[in-house]
């Protein structure tokens, strides 16, 4: 299986910054960042994940997303690791696409062939505030966003593989043959090209994306190959995950092109006793205000005048918004009964995805079920506390998965996208 490290500030769980096992005053600081790739790249993970939004996100009383920008971090972080894949989320909707290749190509020349891209469409209002303009429909977006990786696409393959041939005898470094405007005159965006940077040793990064609404499942199998996603339940896991792979032939893709990783955040203890106590030390902290804040955001809905220990009430509808994870909330609400309270509670661990609790050879087993059984290629790990909580994956769960034969015990392949069995993109 794949398995990706999902990096946020001091950890997933909401009052992870509240607990004694984290220091939250590390969240800008290099070397806590440092530490987290070592650990990940110590357990043979797949790949490193950065989050990132264009606006600050509620109040300053977490950091969810109050840390540093990705593809800065993430070309630190190039310099202290040798294997690990190093995945940085940038916006389609706020950015253009030259600068964008640029960037991407520039951090696969530092990291040696390891860089990832997890493509977002920034649905917040705030986000679109940021830049003073209005925020575009859910179908502009995604529009936006398939023109925008065509671009992208074109300009990394405006290199030819053999375009630099550093000819010093005759003086010659590329051959101009090979190297050619991409004329790019569409919609949204108009492009002539070249790329100012020769070939990255992958061709193009790993493209990785994460919306689970029907544009979003359409975008991911024309383009993506790895999804981050979320669900609940083993059923629900499987149903997305088979509608998925469905989908990829329409584009002339195999279902092996594409990896599902959905979310999950383990609390892990030496036995299920310490598990749960730490979970409930961690909900002990929660700030429920705080909490009713954010559940509001994620359902672009204010609840703050409803009371904690009564129903999820009735929505409005909300197009625009996030609708995938919209629809997981209101499901979790109604599937287990919950109150705001309940629900805010649920929520902490991992905005929706899965939460588990239990020792490591418990966790290895649910990750085990939904592996062998249709619903995952692998997971995106989502620790709830850190360094801690990533340490105890890699040092606990990992041996568990190797032992069973399910994750590797060394590095295979120089770049990213060999190890998720892909070709080097543009290179014969």
């Amino acid at each position: 299986m794949h398995l990706n490290a999902f990096l946020m500030g001091v950890g997933h769980h909401e009052a992870a910054w509240r607990h004694p096992l984290t220091d939250s005053g590390r969240i800008t600081d290099i070397r806590h960042y440092e530490e987290l790739a070592r650990i990940a790249e110590r357990g043979k993970l797949d790949s490193l994940f950065l989050a990132d939004g264009l606006a600050l996100r509620g109040e300053v009383t977490h950091n969810a997303l109050g840390a540093l920008e990705p593809l800065t971090l993430l070309s630190a972080l190039a310099t202290v690791t040798e294997h690990i894949g190093l995945i940085a989320t940038v916006s389609t909707t706020y950015n253009e696409p030259f600068h964008v290749a640029r960037k991407f190509a520039s951090l696969d020349h530092i990291s040696g062939g390891r860089a990832g891209w997890n493509i977002v469409t920034s649905a917040g209002e705030s986000e679109a505030r940021n830049f003073g303009l209005e925020r575009p429909a859910h179908s502009v977006r995604y529009h936006r966003a398939e023109e925008f990786l065509e671009v992208a696409n074109a300009l990394w393959e405006s290199w030819g593989d053999g375009a630099v041939v550093n000819d010093r005898v005759n003086g010659i470094y590329a051959d101009k043959s090979s190297i050619g405007p991409i004329n790019h005159d569409g919609q949204h965006f108009k492009v002539e090209g070249p790329l100012n940077i020769q070939r990255s040793p992958q061709g193009r990064p790993l493209l990785v994306q994460a919306g689970s609404s029907e544009d979003g499942k359409e975008f991911a199998a024309r383009f993506a190959e790895a999804v981050f996603t979320a669900q609940q339940t083993l059923e629900d896991a499987q149903e997305f995950y088979a509608d998925l792979k469905r989908r990829l032939p329409a584009y002339g893709r195999s279902p092996y092109d594409l990896k599902i990783l959905p979310g999950v955040s383990p609390i892990i203890g030496s036995t299920e006793r310490e598990a749960l106590q730490l979970e409930k030390e961690l909900e002990d902290l929660i700030i429920p205000a705080y909490g009713l804040r954010q559940l509001s955001h994620i359902l672009g809905a204010d609840l703050t005048g409803y009371p904690l220990d009564g129903p999820l009430p009735p929505l409005p509808p909300n197009p625009d918004g996030q609708q995938s994870r919209i629809k997981l909330v209101r499901d979790l609400a109604e599937r287990e009964g919950l109150t705001l309270r309940g629900l805010i509670a649920r929520l902490a661990g991992g905005r929706g995805h899965r939460v588990l609790a239990g020792t490591p050879e418990q966790i290895a087993d649910e990750l085990q079920e939904w592996y062998q059984n249709g619903a995952a290629d692998g997971f995106n790990i989502m620790p709830p506390h850190l360094p801690g909580g990533l340490a105890d994956f890699v040092d606990l769960v990992v041996p568990e998965l190797q032992v069973r034969g399910l994750f590797r015990t060394e590095y295979d392949g120089r770049t990213l996208r060999e190890r998720y069995g892909l070709s080097l993109a543009g290179v014969s």
